[in-house]
């Protein structure tokens, strides 16, 4: 796909904020079911010890964080985490691996399999996140069950070699072109606040509108300063810089859904409001991400229910197009 130009998407996040959430908020109407919000829940599956140089995570071995490495959970570890996020409403299971990348023929992997598999039977989408895959690997996890693959590109290509330098832009796409050939589907977003211009988040965004098809969930995360690691003195996303990230999103991926991600336990409720309103219609649900902190179940029960909002069905018909 040719996606749109650089300059169409400054001029749709530079316009006034108001009309920009406005039309925003159309195309959301218009795609979906405004008044509900699919739950994800994440679980960090094998932690620590990654020998990648991302500067804005806690993982990196190359940095001292504090956090305790852990190994790779067996499936009997896992299970009990998948049942209780589908009692709660969750619709997505999500897994990440502090990896690399996978290497296949390993026993490590074939477990990851055999937890994928039995996730799935449970009824639930399931995603991972593993690092960088084989066109081989990529056709394994399709197989075992996985229905979407998480691969963020994180900001722009100018931008990346500043944020990491172990692997490159290139290689996210690669990935990304594999698990696309294997008929997962693609989540795929960024981060704000890593030092990036206005510009580099608009370039992230134009790169999204290329792909073919267009990402299934785009999360959009706030940096998490963590004590250690390169990117610790960053200052915090502005308010209104989100919610033009998501608004524009919205209007150029209609039909993915928006991910309200990292960075909500700083938020208020009027701010998650605002970005729900201007598209948004996915968070992550329960107390913890990979390795940072997210807001209790009970705070957000209350938000949903603040906002009269009621939690989405499975899968990605839910766009009104499939339904």
């Amino acid at each position: 796909m040719a996606g749109k130009t650089f300059e169409e998407l400054q001029s749709i996040y530079n316009q006034p904020l108001f009309e920009l959430v406005d039309k925003a908020r159309a195309v959301l109407k218009e795609n979906w079911k405004q008044n509900e919000i699919q739950l994800c829940t994440l679980l960090s599956i094998k932690t620590g010890g990654c020998s990648e140089d991302c500067g804005y995570c806690s993982q990196s071995a190359r940095y001292r964080t504090g956090l305790e490495r852990e190994k790779l959970m067996t499936v009997d570890e896992v299970m009990p985490y998948a049942e209780q996020a589908k009692a709660k409403g969750s619709t997505r299971f999500c897994m990440g691996a502090a990896w690399k990348g996978v290497r296949e023929d390993t026993a490590q992997f074939e477990t990851v399999k055999e937890t994928i598999r039995e996730v799935s039977k449970l009824g639930m989408e399931v995603c991972v996140t593993l690092g960088s895959l084989t066109k081989t690997a990529a056709q394994e996890l399709k197989e075992a069950g996985v229905t979407a693959y998480n691969h963020n590109i994180d900001t722009s290509p100018e931008y990346y070699k500043e944020v990491v330098t172990t692997h490159s832009f290139d290689d996210r796409l690669n990935t990304i072109k594999h698990v696309q050939n294997a008929g997962m589907d693609v989540c795929c977003g960024g981060i704000l606040g890593m030092g990036e211009t206005v510009d580099d988040r608009i370039k992230m965004l134009q790169v999204l509108t290329t792909f073919d098809p267009a990402p299934e969930s785009c999360p959009i995360n706030c940096l998490m300063t963590i004590p250690g690691t390169p990117m610790e003195e960053q200052k915090p996303v502005e308010t209104f810089d989100l919610i033009r990230m998501i608004a524009t999103a919205r209007i150029v991926l209609p039909k993915t859904k928006i991910r309200l991600s990292a960075g909500r336990t700083e938020m208020s409720k009027e701010t998650q409001a605002w970005c729900i309103y201007a598209g948004a219609n996915s968070i992550f649900y329960g107390n913890k991400l990979l390795t940072a902190g997210n807001p209790e179940n009970s705070r957000d029960d209350s938000l949903l229910k603040d906002l009269d909002l009621c939690k989405q069905a499975s899968h990605s018909d839910m766009a009104l197009n499939k339904a």
